[in-house]
Formats: structure tokens, C-alpha cells, sequence
């Protein structure tokens, strides 16, 4: 299902986009409010697992667009999050093992609607994305991702390094990009797997790197160090997919 993406300001108008269910990505709230509404929307918040950022009232103001935010802005996502199991029953239906993108702080839209994109033609089965410090499936990322988001599953998780260690339990092994691994060409990426790319700033973060079995490099021949997120995605996932065609 599909959703236009938009914000949604007012204590009254973001308490009832919660109880409808529509999914959100991110809440704004003015810092030192405390009245009845905000605490039930903080619940509510709570409830759903929404990163929330207390702000100054001038930055409501220049996020606000309609001049009428009541101390309240929320972004809905532009797309509905699937499950984890979502994403392990489309690998069952193809009879296929699971592959899987996990991203950890990619927070550039324009960066995930690419892995996506990649995810998609590579033959993976979904992607994972944490609830903060990440891109959420907003217009822009739709955009970049060529329509592959309407096909490629993308689940939001409250944290990435738990959902690792609930998936080794389902039979899934993890490899993280990471500049100081193992050459790719060096590790056997068969089997029912997981892709785990980081930001080209931070990396994947060490709670996450440590629930990983591998950590994969790319063999680098330039004069600098390091490739996009999203083109370091789609080298790995290459290599994921020559070995399991072989």
C-alpha cells in the first residue's frame, strides 16, 4: 500500500494519525511542553517506537507549514514498512535462501532509494533499516529507487544488532562491509545471508560489526579510500550474487 508522503502538524491532527495506524517516521515536539495532549502523543510515540527530538520553538517554526503546528510536527513515511517476516516468507515462496540488506546509518535518502534499486535487481529479498539515524521511505527515496520500492520489501527495526542475532537463529549468517576486512573475493557468500553496509562516514557501528560472522572489503586501486554507500552495496551484493549463480 501506498502513502503520499507528507507532515502532519497539530496535537489533535498527529494523536489521530497514530490511533489510524499510518505510519510514522519521526516526531517533533517543542522542548518543555508538558499539557495533556503532548504527554498523550509522548505515549503514543512510546508505544510505536517513533524517534522523538525536542525542539526550540523557532525550529517548529521554519519546519512548520502551515504556520499552525501547536508545539507538534510529525513526517509520515511516504510508503508502508513491511515485517521481518515479511521478508523471510517471500525467500520461502521463491524457494530461494534468504539475502537480506541491513543498513546501518544511512541516513542520505538519495543513498537508500539506490540500495534499494540494487537490492531489487540483485535478487534480494528485502532490506532492514533501523528506527533512528536512518532514511525513511520518503518521496525522494521512492524517486531514486527507480519503482523498486514497490517491489522490494524495507522493514524498520528498533535495533539492528537484535534483529541479527534473531535472524542467526532462522539460519542467517552476516557479513559488513568494512575497509580493514577480508578481501570479498576470499569469503564464501553462499547460503541464506546477510548484507550489512554502514555509512561511507561511519561504517557499520561496532555493536552491530560485532553480531557479524564476516566483515568483506572491496580491493580499492585509487588514490582514495573509500566508495559511496550505495556503490560499495551493489559491489558486494554482486559478488553475493556470482557466488550463488555459480
Amino acid at each position: 500500500m501506498r502513502y503520499q508522503e507528507f507532515t502532519i502538524e497539530g496535537r489533535n491532527a498527529v494523536l489521530e494519525a497514530y490511533r489510524s495506524g499510518k505510519p510514522i517516521d519521526r516526531l517533533f515536539i517543542l522542548d518543555g511542553c508538558q499539557d495533556g495532549p503532548v504527554m498523550s502523543i509522548k505515549r503514543e510515540a512510546k508505544k510505536n517506537d517513533t524517534p522523538v527530538r525536542f525542539v526550540t520553538r523557532e525550529r517548529l517554526d521554519q519546519m512548520s507549514e502551515t504556520g499552525r503546528h501547536q508545539g507538534v510536527i510529525a513526517y509520515a513515511a511516504a510508503y508502508e514498512y513491511a515485517k521481518v517476516e515479511d521478508i523471510l516468507e517471500a525467500a520461502e515462496k521463491k524457494q530461494e535462501a534468504p539475502f537480506i540488506f541491513l543498513l546501518d546509518n544511512i541516513e542520505d535518502p538519495h543513498n537508500l532509494g539506490a540500495i534499494i534499486r540494487t537490492a531489487n535487481l540483485a535478487g534480494a529479498h528485502g532490506v532492514i533499516i533501523p528506527k533512528n539515524r536512518a532514511a525513511g521511505l520518503t518521496a525522494a527515496v521512492a524517486r531514486t529507487s527507480a519503482g523498486a520500492i514497490n517491489y522490494t520489501p524495507v522493514a524498520k527495526v528498533t535495533n539492528l544488532a537484535v534483529t541479527i542475532e534473531k535472524l542467526k537463529d532462522k539460519g542467517l549468517w552476516f557479513v559488513c562491509a568494512d575497509m580493514c576486512g577480508t578481501c570479498m573475493y576470499q569469503l564464501n557468500l553462499k547460503g541464506p545471508i546477510g548484507l550489512v553496509i554502514g555509512s561511507e562516514g561511519e561504517g557499520v557501528g561496532r555493536l552491530v560489526r560485532e553480531k557479524c560472522d564476516f566483515t568483506a572489503s572491496i580491493p580499492m586501486k585509487g588514490d582514495i579510500d573509500s566508495l559511496n554507500a550505495s556503490v560499495a552495496a551493489g559491489v558486494l551484493a554482486y559478488e553475493i550474487v556470482r557466488q550463488r549463480m555459480a
